[in-house]
């Protein structure tokens, strides 16, 4: 008798249903195999997909990509990894790389603890950035929130000395949640000046902010460093 059990892992995010545009559908055919990363072929080697050895910055959860392709274009010098798993922002990020004719950002559509885990080595990225994520904000779903501690320890590995972990929230219970659990790790240093949250001009706006303000809803951010 087969007696493996198998432990089924709290999802972060749902995939949600959208249709995909014309546009969006040929910038997923044309442009993925260019610009598209895939977890089975293991560790990434960011020399080789980018010819050049400048600082990674890895995004999770980049929604439609406007502010990713923003901070690529202004920050030319830097390698941008952004990894979503909903098909109609992926093909818009694809787009508008091609439009701007980017060389500095390359795709995953996976679970990004999944590629952290099989294709990040360890001490390679310069700065995590997540904005945004799932409030999950009913209370009895909050455990499926992605900021938790035992993520956040599996982000310190793969941090060269240094190398920022950047969040953004537009719901304030959320904001809390992570700044304790950030301000618990000793490994991580807060980088605002007052031991709080840092500006948010720091960054390009999002959609999703531009969501929260209209609903009336604070931003807040957080900068901690790996010590």
């Amino acid at each position: 008798m087969d007696t493996e059990k198998h432990i089924r892992t709290i999802k972060s995010y749902v995939v949600r249903g959208g249709r995909l545009t014309q546009s969006q559908q040929n910038a997923l055919d044309d442009l993925w195999p260019s610009l598209g990363l895939e977890r089975q072929h293991g560790l990434l080697n960011s020399e080789e997909v980018f010819s050049n050895d400048n600082p990674l910055v890895f995004e999770i959860g980049f929604g439609m990509g406007d502010s990713l392709a923003q901070m690529a274009k202004e920050n030319p010098n830097q390698n941008y990894i952004g990894v979503d798993v909903h098909p109609p922002g992926i093909g818009t990020l694809l787009r508008k790389i091609d439009e701007l004719r980017l060389n500095n950002i390359r795709v995953f559509q996976d679970d990004a603890k999944l590629i952290l885990q099989e294709c990040i080595a360890d001490n390679s990225l310069d700065k995590v950035q997540i904005f945004f994520p799932d409030p999950w904000h009913k209370k009895r779903h909050n455990k499926r929130r992605l900021i938790q501690a035992e993520f956040v320890y599996s982000l310190l590995p793969k941090l060269k000395e240094n190398g920022l972990i950047h969040l953004a929230t537009d719901w304030e219970n959320y904001a809390e949640q992570m700044m304790e659990v950030l301000s618990s790790i000793k490994e991580l240093e807060n980088q605002s000046d007052s031991g709080s949250f840092v500006n948010t001009n720091i960054r390009p706006v999002t959609k999703f902010q531009r969501r929260g303000e209209k609903l009336g809803h604070g931003v807040w951010d957080l900068i901690f460093k790996k010590r």
